[in-house]
């Protein structure tokens, strides 16, 4: 992204660390929060994804596609060395009758802070991918992840026990009735959240045609500012080329609203770190052209030119 676009998300970690609030939090880590916050990114000065640290672009893709596939199993995922969803479906293991093996408790932060337990824990993650992506009936017991994003988005379970398969619909509507105030696809199914492994963060998503431009404003209900946001705002670019693309339409704007924004105060220095990088010039997206329809698209169809960024800034998952 050229550097007003960077300085949104670095705009956004400076607001936060200098002026959030201290508060606790689900996961016993703790965080500093600031409530409504909007970036927003053209997509036609270059693809958005951070310069000031490495964010391994083809995690980001193999997500989304699984999303856009309807996929809620972590196989798929392993199938492509992703590994960003392996955490709650290892938990949901580990504290399981079928566990045989070292405690595993509090797994997330101590993985990264005790030595002896972090082998012990990667063993038993090692463990655990060789399973699913090996044992079918491991697979299925421990591989999914309940109704999260792919489930919503291709398959949602209306209350006459019909599927709607609410992307499809958005593109059929992008393409026959761009003025439409309702493009809109919700991740936020209110009697599904008790079976997913994570409630979705990013909740709901709008389209908006004008002059030829295809823009996208996300509503992030939660977002974790070091580790998760980088990664969304690349996904739904990524996902506003793709349809664009299908749709023969350009890109203008994406636009990130966020409810809870956080920074995880066990990641105070590394965004120190970040803030203090001097932001590089945008890598370009390309996609493979001959492929029509987003739903066509394999992990080998896109891939950036000229991301020439900072180093990566390692940081503990809080679960």
């Amino acid at each position: 992204m050229e550097k007003n676009n960077e300085a949104s998300y670095l705009g956004l970690c400076k607001h936060v660390l200098e002026g959030g609030s201290d508060r606790s939090d689900r996961t016993g880590v703790g965080t500093r929060s600031d409530f409504g916050y909007q970036m927003r990114f053209n997509l036609k000065d270059g693809f958005p994804l951070l310069t000031t640290k490495r964010v391994p672009f083809k995690l980001i893709v193999s997500e989304l596609l699984w999303f856009i596939k309807g996929d809620t199993n972590i196989r798929y995922l392993l199938k492509h060395n992703n590994n960003i969803w392996n955490e709650w479906a290892f938990k949901n293991w580990v504290e399981s009758d079928a566990y045989q093996g070292p405690d595993m408790t509090d797994f997330g932060v101590r993985s990264l802070t005790d030595e002896v337990f972090n082998e012990q824990y990667q063993k038993q993650m090692e463990r655990f991918k060789k399973l699913i992506l090996e044992d079918d009936e491991f697979k299925e017991r421990f591989g999914h992840l309940g109704d999260v994003y792919g489930k919503q988005w291709r398959h949602w379970k209306s209350s006459q026990g019909e599927t709607i398969d609410q992307l499809k619909q958005v593109i059929h509507d992008i393409k026959t009735n761009p003025n439409s105030r309702r493009l809109i696809v919700s991740a936020w199914n209110p009697e599904d959240i008790p079976t997913m492994a994570l409630p979705p963060c990013h909740t709901l998503f709008q389209f908006y045609v004008q002059d030829g431009k295809l823009s996208c404003q996300l509503y992030q209900r939660s977002g974790d500012i070091f580790l998760g946001v980088p990664f969304n705002i690349a996904s739904y670019a990524l996902l506003t080329h793709l349809i664009a693309h299908e749709c023969g339409l350009e890109v203008g704007e994406f636009i990130h609203t966020l409810g809870d924004a956080h920074i995880y105060h066990n990641h105070f220095n590394q965004v120190k770190e970040q803030l203090n990088r001097d932001v590089r010039q945008a890598p370009s997206l390309i996609i493979n052209k001959e492929k029509a329809s987003v739903f066509d698209f394999d992990v080998e169809d896109i891939s950036l030119e000229n991301y020439n960024p900072h180093p990566s800034i390692k940081a503990p998952i809080a679960v």
